[in-house]
């Protein structure tokens, strides 16, 4: 387990609070907004993942970002691919941007990971890329990670 070395924070909820429905399938399904810390030195690039670890059958990816540029501080709510400047993958949904927390009915609390990871490089991939090869591509270029859990259930 990498350490924690930098921050992130949303001011849509708190660690381990639920997550408004405004960010999710019930309301808009806008991204929430998004800060951090710096990231430790040598830095190249920063990759954002969201997932739900509680979904029936596997991990459910909700969004992913990457090729953030190392001084890139904060995202915006509701940043779309067209007008980012930054690269996003294909979720679980199979769409390419953001796909709120969505858990079928009835299944309680589900939590929700954003993870944002420093990089010691540039990553390779091209707009659309899967998760899988999100991994594959950020495995061994780690440099630290720090994350925010949120619940959400309908």
């Amino acid at each position: 387990m990498l350490p924690l070395l930098f921050e992130l924070a949303t001011p849509g909820w708190q660690t381990g609070a639920a997550i408004p429905a405004r960010y999710t399938c019930e309301g808009e399904n806008v991204s929430p907004a998004l800060s951090w810390t710096a990231p430790p030195a040598g830095t190249a690039s920063l990759a954002l993942i969201f997932d739900d670890p509680d979904a029936p059958r596997r991990v459910w990816t909700h969004w992913t970002v990457w090729n953030l540029p190392a001084t890139t501080r904060s995202l915006a709510e509701g940043r779309q691919a067209a007008e980012s400047g930054y690269v996003q993958g294909t979720t679980d949904f199979g769409t390419v941007g953001y796909g709120g927390p969505c858990p079928p009915p009835g299944q309680g609390s589900h939590r929700y990971f954003l993870r944002l990871y420093a990089l010691d490089r540039v990553l390779p991939l091209a707009a659309g890329a899967s998760r899988v090869e999100l991994d594959a591509a950020i495995r061994g270029h780690v440099l630290a990670r720090t994350e925010l859990m949120g619940r959400f259930w309908r």
